[in-house]
């Protein structure tokens, strides 16, 4: 009697599918990136609209982060009698964790569905098609200026937002404790080195591209109309959110081995 072949569900077979395009989507997109011609311009501006239009945004969130995380910890340290400790503790948690992460989540909300979107309504509109009858590589032009727009962004979106962050620890601070912008600065600062920064910046590179990459991927692929569009933002923000947090672990621990931990 012959074997029975295998069977492979309609699920595992479209993960597997997914799969390979993304792999094969970010190969040509390293293969495109150092590839002339730079579209200098349109990076320019991507980097504009991902950078400078998400500051409103990215000072409100983290001004209140700074506040709030802030007012939480100092019952805690005034039940040891260590309330002095706050500019350490606060410093150390905005550069070494939220900061990055809250940045990386917002710009996954914010630039993941509109990189999505905007990519999958040119998608479905068959305006790349129209592009590529124009002699213009729409990856080279659509993706990568995208992709390479948020992996220098999300960095110094991050380094902002761990600054009004601080700001706002330091007003609650100095309004319950009275403590001096300079004991604040002395206190905050030298709980930190060079490897903590380092690694929040290297970090936010990864989850910039990983936005970047993913909401491209998404937009670029999308179908079904006007209903492929919706999906492809929502995938978007959805499974950027899911890797950065995989990645947060995966970092956080080669960063403990660094240290010897």
């Amino acid at each position: 009697m012959p074997p029975r072949p295998a069977v492979i569900t309609p699920g595992i077979d479209a993960f597997a599918i997914s799969v390979h395009g993304g792999v094969m989507f970010l190969r040509r997109f390293f293969a495109e990136v150092l590839r002339p011609p730079y579209h200098f311009r349109e990076m320019i501006k991507q980097c504009y609209e991902v950078g400078y239009k998400s500051l409103p945004l990215v000072t409100v969130t983290g001004f209140i982060t700074g506040i709030v995380f802030t007012k939480q910890s100092r019952p805690s340290l005034a039940a040891f009698g260590a309330t002095s400790w706050l500019p350490s503790l606060i410093t150390i948690a905005l550069v070494g964790s939220l900061a990055p992460l809250i940045t990386s989540l917002i710009c996954a909300g914010k630039l993941g569905s509109s990189i999505g979107a905007e990519l999958g309504s040119m998608k479905v509109t068959e305006q790349i098609e129209a592009m590529e009858v124009s002699a213009i590589n729409p990856f080279k032009y659509l993706v990568v200026t995208r992709t390479v727009a948020t992996t220098l962004m999300v960095p110094a979106l991050m380094l902002y937002c761990c600054f009004i962050g601080l700001v706002g620890s330091y007003l609650n601070v100095h309004g319950s404790e009275a403590t001096s912008l300079a004991a604040f600065v002395k206190g905050g600062f030298s709980s930190i080195g060079f490897l903590d920064v380092g690694s929040s910046v290297a970090k936010c590179f990864v989850f910039g591209f990983t936005i970047g990459i993913i909401a491209c991927y998404q937009g670029f692929n999308a179908t079904s109309g006007t209903q492929g569009v919706g999906k492809a933002a929502n995938r978007s923000v959805v499974l950027s959110m899911f890797v950065i947090f995989i990645e947060e672990v995966l970092i956080v621990q080669i960063t403990l081995w660094m240290r010897g931990f």
